[in-house]
């Protein structure tokens, strides 16, 4: 029955400090720039997308198609940072825990 105890609170102690660190990151910004730095993203850990940058000398209205490919290699890239950066920072609590349901 102690041992019992014991992990209970060991789980609402990881538990806590999950959601800890999950708050933390829904407020970290993670940046992911293409195009040689013309195109940056900005995006939360958790998944929102917060500023998005085009310098102007890659605006070219006779190829569009390249800003769309920019812009979306940026954001892309800015929220896969960002869902690594929150799977390295809980697999740290965890410690590498096959935990059933959680993605890191």
């Amino acid at each position: 029955m102690a041992n019992m105890m014991k992990m209970m609170k060991q789980a609402q102690a990881m538990q806590a400090k999950m959601q800890k660190m999950q708050d933390e990151l829904s407020e970290r910004e993670v940046e992911h720039s293409v195009a040689g730095g013309l195109v940056t993203c900005k995006a939360t850990c958790d998944g929102s997308v917060t500023a998005l940058s085009i310098d102007p000398k890659l605006v070219d209205p006779d190829d569009v198609e390249m800003l769309e490919d920019s812009v979306l290699a940026a954001v892309k890239g800015a929220l896969e940072l960002g869902k690594e950066t929150m799977a390295q920072e809980m697999s740290e609590i965890t410690k590498g825990m096959n935990i059933p349901g959680m993605p890191f």
